[in-house]
């Protein structure tokens, strides 16, 4: 079960004021992915691209990837979205880059959320967002070719 915690205790210079529900806090791992988002960009001749969207909060990705051998060798991401999208996005992509595509396809939120140390449970809807996006431009990637491409059934291809 992922960990998904609220807290309405007083705020420090960490935590999003939302409203609804009091202050979020933003644990140290998700404030460093915040603070410095890795793989953020464009691919150049990217072999897949996806963009998804929440629109319940307006967030949106665009996902750019790059494949070798049946395995995700880049993931990098553009995002318009709140502090819980950029975060979770930049972990996806360290969890995605370097799996099989089936491997990656297998990856879930709970997973993004495990190696975050947990989310908000108001920000838990983030943790989607970049998920959806690989999950989309892998079924692009495969759809692209009505071939495997070479290392993907161990054969050549074409």
């Amino acid at each position: 079960m992922a960990n998904v915690e609220e807290n309405k205790s007083a705020p420090s210079a960490n935590e999003e004021l939302d409203e609804n529900i009091g202050y979020l806090v933003y644990n140290e791992t998700l404030i460093d992915h915040f603070m410095h988002p890795r793989n953020v960009g464009e691919i150049e001749n990217p072999d897949a691209v996806a963009v998804v969207g929440d629109p319940a909060c307006g967030d949106f990705i665009r996902v750019y990837l790059k494949v070798e051998n049946g395995r995700i060798s880049a993931f990098k991401f553009l995002t318009q979205g709140c502090p819980g999208a950029i975060s979770t996005s930049s972990i996806a992509t360290e969890l995605a880059i370097g799996k099989t595509l089936d491997e990656a396809l297998k990856l879930t939120d709970n997973d993004v959320i495990e190696a975050a140390g947990g989310i908000p449970a108001r920000k838990a809807h983030c943790s989607l967002l970049a998920i959806r996006g690989l999950h989309q431009a892998i079924s692009n990637y495969q759809r692209s070719s009505p071939f495997p491409r070479v290392g993907e059934d161990g054969g050549e291809g074409e």
